[in-house]
């Protein structure tokens, strides 16, 4: 009996020891709660990955680092930077990670409390007023373009602020030195909870779209089938979880009987309440499938911008061995 004993001890260490270490980029927020969920689960050790989280202040240097290998994963929004590396060939999207849609909350347009009190009040009201981003040519860029564009606003009659960090985006806002920003729930509720700046609008409600993916360098794609593979087996784990926890069976904004559990990991991972957690609840599509429409005109909008470098065909972002497309595109 101390002879199997000590076996299934040493085949246990084994397996511990195999772990594949895997590094994931990511920017805070209640979103990538089946990254929470999957590590505090074990889905990852599950699949013989000792997976950790490695947190960033904005999503382009995510690209970089996916790039450079000092992540194996990225799971931010795509940036005017990133379409330049993947049009060279250095990065590919391989599955959605959160959808902007209605009754959800991940990027939002708040307004600091003075700009407020002056009358910065609507959408309508940003001509002549700044706006924060974390940098020109970022997924909240491209957000702020989509609300300016639904309410027919100049992007030129607006003064952007590139002021490369979510801390400093907060900042800004809190000493009234941004009349507006651009800004992720998660870093809001908090702003939005002791009235240091006011919500004007959710991007989900008002803007439908592809916020954040899932991608990788293409040399992982085309050399780490396997681990990719298990990767997403994870976190698809996780992101059923989360679903479940927080939409109903149509896709629709509910709690379900999971959602306190659900929000104490959020809560624990980001340092937020739970209660603050449950101000902005972001979408993930359980199986992480990707709204392709939306990526190209990405793409096409940051082209536009003069913010992608390179001619290059845009379907070519998309590695298709990996990413599923939504059956249409959500609106």
């Amino acid at each position: 009996m101390r002879l199997v004993a000590s076996a299934l001890v040493c085949f246990a260490l084994a397996q511990v020891a195999a772990a594949e270490p895997i590094k994931i980029g990511i920017v805070h927020n209640s979103a990538q709660a089946p990254f929470y969920l999957a590590l505090d689960k074990g889905y990852f050790a599950a699949e013989g990955l000792e997976a950790s989280l490695v947190p960033f202040d904005a999503a382009q240097p995510v690209a970089v680092a996916v790039v450079s290998g000092d992540v194996d994963f990225g799971a931010v929004a795509a940036t005017g930077g990133f379409y330049s590396l993947a049009g060279q060939g250095a990065l590919k999207i391989i599955g959605g990670e959160t959808h902007e849609v209605p009754g959800f909350q991940l990027f939002g347009f708040i307004v600091s409390s003075g700009a407020y009190a002056a009358g910065l009040t609507s959408v309508k009201d940003l001509p002549g007023h700044s706006v924060a981003v974390t940098q020109v040519g970022s997924g909240y860029h491209y957000a702020l373009s989509l609300l300016a564009e639904k309410y027919a606003v100049d992007l030129k009659s607006i003064r952007l602020l590139p002021l490369q960090s979510i801390p400093n985006i907060a900042s800004a806002l809190t000493g009234n030195q941004a009349d507006s920003a651009m800004l992720n729930a998660t870093a809001s509720a908090p702003l939005l909870q002791r009235g240091a700046a006011r919500l004007v609008a959710w991007s989900g409600d008002e803007t439908p779209y592809q916020a954040t993916v899932l991608f990788t360098s293409s040399k992982i794609a085309d050399g780490k089938h396997d681990m990719i593979e298990r990767f997403f087996r994870a976190y698809r784990k996780g992101a059923h979880d989360y679903h479940d926890a927080f939409a109903a069976k149509d896709g629709s904004r509910a709690d379900g009987p999971t959602a306190g559990d659900v929000a104490a990991v959020i809560a624990k991972h980001t340092g937020l309440t739970p209660e603050q957690v449950r101000l902005g609840i972001g979408y993930d599509d359980p199986d992480a499938r990707l709204d392709v429409k939306d990526i190209l005109h990405q793409v096409e909008w940051f082209r536009s911008q003069g913010l992608v470098k390179g001619e290059f065909d845009p379907q070519a972002v998309i590695d298709t061995r990996y990413a599923k497309p939504l059956p249409e595109p959500r609106s």
